[in-house]
C-alpha cells in the first residue's frame, strides 16, 4: 500500500511537471493563470469532482491540526490571496489539500487593475514577477458569492483599497479609509478571516500610506464599529527593523478584533533578492517579485516580529518562497502558525499542499513535537529573546 502512494505520488508530480506545466508555460502567465482559475471553477460545479479531488489530495493527520484565532485548521498550509482573486473557484479550492484558503485582494469597487502585461515567470529562480494592481469584481459581487457559498475551510478574504488606474488623482485621507469601511462592512459576515492588505507593492497612488505613523491606528478606529465578526490580521511591508515592529504593534494595541500580521511582498525587485535571472533582463517587467527569492527577507521579518509580539493574543501567517515542507517547518520555527504558498502552484502543480503536509508531518515527529502548534517558535529558545510589549 505504501509503494503504491508513493508511486501515485510520484506519477501526479511528473505528470503535472512533464506534461501539463510545460502546455501552460507555452501560453503568457496571465493567461495561463487565467485559464486554470476558470478550470477549477467548472471542475468545481460537476457532481463527484470536487469529492474525488479531495480524497486524492487531502492529508488529515492530528499532528498537523490546529487552532489560530478560534479557526480550527486541519493542516497549516494555506493557499495565498492573489491566485483566485474574486472568489471564482471556491468550492474546488476546498478541495485542493489545503488548510485554508484566501481570496482576493478584494476591493469597494471593482477594479481592472494594472496594464497588461503584468505576471512574469523566472523558472531560473523559481519565482514570478507580480504587477496585477489588483483586479477584482469588488466587495458587493465578491460578498454575494461568498454569501451563496458554504465553505468546508477556513476561508479568508484579503481587503485593499481599490486601484483608480494610472493616472487618476490621489485619495483623500477619508476616501482611503472609508473605501477599507466598505469592503469589511460587505465581508465580515461571511469569512473566516480578513487580512487587511496594507502594502500592495503594485499601486503606485497610496502605495505608503499606512507606512505613515498612525494612519493604522485610523483605520483600526475607523473599523471598530462596525462589529467584526471574524479575526482580523494586517498584511504589511516586509521591514525587518525592530523600531518598525514596535510601531506595528503600538498601532494595533487598542484593538482586540486584530489577531495578527502577515509579511506582504517587497515592491520592486530590491538588491536584497538573490536573483540568478540577470537583472538587465527584467527592466521590461515591472512589478513585484515573489516565490524563492523573497525567503530570507520575509523570514527575517517573522523572527523580528515573533520575538516582540504578544504571543498570547497574536499570530503570524508566513508566506514567501515555500515549495516544500521543510520551507514551511523553517517560518513555524520562526514563528509562524500558518505557511501560505501561492508561487508552488505555478511551478509544482495541485499536489505540491499534500506533499508539503506528509513532509511536514515527518519534520514535526522527528523532532518530537506532538502538533504544530507545540513547533511555532521554537528556534527562538535556542537563543534569549527580550519580549517587549508595547507601552
Amino acid at each position: 500500500m505504501i509503494v503504491r502512494r508513493e508511486n501515485a505520488r510520484v506519477e501526479s508530480m511528473s505528470i503535472y511537471t512533464t506534461v501539463i506545466r510545460p502546455l501552460l508555460f507555452r501560453l503568457d502567465a496571465e493567461t495561463a493563470h487565467h485559464m486554470t482559475v476558470e478550470g477549477c471553477r467548472v471542475f468545481g460545479a460537476i457532481p463527484g469532482v470536487a469529492a474525488l479531488t479531495q480524497r486524492l489530495l487531502k492529508i488529515d493527520d492530528p499532528v498537523l491540526r490546529i487552532e489560530v484565532a478560534g479557526l480550527r485548521f486541519h493542516n497549516p498550509i494555506g493557499l495565498a490571496a492573489g491566485w483566485d482573486k474574486s472568489g471564482r473557484a471556491l468550492r474546488m479550492l476546498d478541495s485542493l489539500g489545503f488548510g485554508f484558503t484566501e481570496i482576493g485582494s478584494v476591493s469597494a469597487r471593482s477594479s481592472l487593475g494594472n496594464p497588461k502585461p503584468r505576471l512574469f515567470r523566472l523558472p531560473r529562480d523559481r519565482a514570478l514577477i507580480v504587477n496585477y494592481g489588483l483586479p477584482n469584481e469588488g466587495a458587493e459581487v465578491v460578498s454575494a458569492r461568498l454569501a451563496a457559498h458554504g465553505p468546508q475551510l477556513p476561508l479568508g478574504v484579503n481587503i485593499v483599497k481599490t486601484n483608480d488606474g494610472q493616472g487618476s488623482p490621489p485619495c483623500s485621507t477619508d476616501e482611503i479609509l472609508a473605501d477599507y469601511q466598505r469592503s469589511v462592512s460587505l465581508m465580515h459576515r461571511h469569512a473566516g478571516y480578513l487580512m487587511l492588505n496594507l502594502s500592495c507593492p503594485n499601486v503606485a497612488a497610496e502605495g505608503d500610506f499606512f507606512s505613515q505613523p498612525g494612519n493604522i491606528r485610523l483605520l483600526l478606529e475607523r473599523l471598530q464599529p462596525l462589529g467584526v465578526r471574524c479575526p482580523v490580521f494586517l498584511k504589511v511591508a516586509p521591514h525587518d527593523e525592530a523600531a518598525l515592529h514596535q510601531q506595528l504593534l503600538e498601532q494595533c494595541e487598542d484593538f482586540a478584533f486584530v489577531r495578527g500580521f502577515c509579511f506582504n511582498l517587497p515592491p520592486g525587485k530590491p538588491d536584497s533578492l538573490n536573483l540568478d535571472t540577470p537583472r538587465e533582463s527584467l527592466a521590461d517587467r515591472p512589478g513585484a517579485v515573489a516565490g524563492r527569492p523573497v525567503t530570507a527577507l520575509i523570514n527575517r521579518c517573522i523572527s523580528g516580529l515573533y520575538a516582540r509580539m504578544d504571543r498570547q493574543r497574536y499570530v503570524i501567517i508566513g508566506a514567501g518562497g515555500v515549495f516544500t515542507a521543510q520551507d514551511a517547518y523553517e517560518k513555524i520555527r520562526l514563528g509562524a502558525s500558518l505557511v501560505q504558498l501561492y508561487t508552488a502552484m505555478i511551478y509544482e502543480g495541485p499536489g505540491v499542499t499534500k506533499r508539503i503536509c506528509q513532509g511536514l508531518s515527518k519534520l514535526l515527529r522527528q523532532d518530537g513535537f506532538r502538533s504544530v502548534a507545540e513547533a511555532v517558535g521554537s528556534g527562538h529558545t535556542e537563543k534569549k529573546i527580550t519580549f517587549s510589549k508595547p507601552a
